[in-house]
């Protein structure tokens, strides 16, 4: 008999997930939406120059926490449960956010937005991991489909409080005397949501697979079996490569349609938080077709070739198509765009897949988060590349970068749909 897709311990399981992950990517992309809204707040008199560089350093004292956030969460992961680095890092980030709606210079928004970063490391890996080993084997691909595409949309609700939180300042003020700026109401929103989740969960639940491993004593959670180990260092790696192409297009050309990509087609009036609403509505869209896509070709690695070819074809089109742009256009590119990279859950699910239950969590908490990390040098690579050539070709040149690595870096890794994960390293 084939196995129930869900059985109830997994359905409770994916919803927490599911909301922790909406709340975690609202929060990934609030920053992106009210950036420029808050350092006009709080840097008055700035030249647009200056806040934009301030607002690219931000982002990445962001991913650098990422980066800290990963190691951190992943280890403590296989070492201590899935579980408690799940709500751990939920209640991080929320204390975060909140704390971000009272910052009033730069050097305390940079503490806070690099701690920020440490929390949302651990929410997406610690819930893959857990749902890859409570779900039946040939399913678990739609357990992770179903997490990323509902935690999608929270990029979508932080555009639109980000951009029309008008009605609940007022209500704060209303209650409580005092005047909030949209951008804090957005923040403010973010962390309370993050504590709502707390609150509301009804048990824990813990990996059976954890739990066998624990009684065991088995030695997990060292980060030698990763990097001492050839062989898991290399999958690691290539694993890395497969998800850079998705936060190129994020990171780079969604994130800065204001400052760099709306103006190359003439677009001056490109809002950052639209370009990122389109961009993750597509995501959404575009995780959901990958998941179902995977489940009838019984393949993870045919899907993510697929959708390379797309990011390039998409990429491509984006950065030329000059005289077809119109605002609406570009947001229609925006959505496109999230389309073509919309693998992220189908990334993540064989991060999870390539590594055994003592180490599983270190590397689905990690390699997601040395992706989203990499914006960095994705970002760095174009600027200087945009020193030397101009907007578009800059862009394209570390696009193509990006795409080839993810083609070596999927082409070396084994298939792992519907591969036995009770095992260790």
């Amino acid at each position: 008999m084939e196995p129930a897709v869900f059985n109830r311990k997994s359905m409770i399981l994916v919803i927490i997930a599911s909301l922790g992950y909406f709340v975690d990517i609202y929060d990934l992309v609030l920053f992106g939406v009210v950036k420029a809204e808050s350092l006009t707040t709080i840097m008055p008199g700035a030249t647009d120059s200056l806040r934009a560089s301030t607002g690219k350093m931000l982002f990445n004292l962001q991913m650098i926490g990422m980066f800290v956030g990963g190691l951190l969460w992943g280890v403590l992961g296989d070492k201590k449960g899935r579980i408690k680095v799940l709500f751990g890092s939920i209640l991080l980030y929320s204390l975060a956010n909140i704390a971000n709606a009272f910052v009033t210079n730069i050097p305390s928004y940079s503490v806070i937005r690099f701690i920020a970063g440490v929390g949302l490391a651990g929410e997406l890996g610690a819930g893959i991991t857990l749902v890859s080993e409570l779900m039946p084997r040939e399913k678990r691909g739609y357990g992770t489909m179903i997490i990323v595409c509902f935690g999608a949309m929270g990029a979508v609700f932080a555009t639109l409080i980000g951009t029309r939180g008008d009605a609940l300042g007022q209500w704060i003020e209303s209650v409580f005397g005092a005047s909030v700026h949209n951008w804090q109401v957005a923040y403010l929103v973010g962390g309370f949501l993050g504590l709502i989740l707390l609150l509301l969960r009804m048990r824990t639940l813990e990996s059976d697979m954890f739990n066998t491993m624990h009684e065991k004593g088995i030695r997990r959670g060292d980060l030698k079996l990763i990097f001492s180990n050839k062989k898991n260092l290399k999958k690691y790696f290539h694993c890395i490569l497969v998800g850079v192409p998705i936060w190129f297009v994020v990171g780079l050309l969604i994130m800065n349609s204001k400052d760099d990509f709306g103006p190359l087609h003439g677009l001056n009036t490109v809002n950052n938080g639209y370009a990122v609403m389109y961009a993750y509505i597509g995501l959404s869209i575009g995780d959901l077709v990958a998941g179902f896509l995977s489940q009838w070709l019984k393949s993870r690695r045919k899907v993510v070739f697929i959708f390379l070819f797309l990011t390039l074809i998409v990429t491509i089109s984006f950065l030329f198509a000059y005289h077809l742009m119109t605002l609406e256009t570009y947001y229609f590119f925006c959505f496109l765009l999230g389309t073509s990279t919309g693998y992220w859950a189908i990334f993540v699910t064989i991060a999870a897949e390539q590594f055994g239950t003592n180490i599983r969590s270190t590397a689905a908490n990690t390699i997601p988060n040395f992706v989203r990390g990499s914006v960095f040098l994705i970002v760095s690579l174009f600027l200087m590349m945009n020193v030397l050539l101009p907007t578009a070709y800059a862009a394209l040149l570390v696009g193509l970068t990006c795409l080839a690595l993810a083609f070596w870096g999927i082409f070396s890794l084994r298939e792992t749909f519907s591969k036995d994960l009770n095992y260790h390293e």
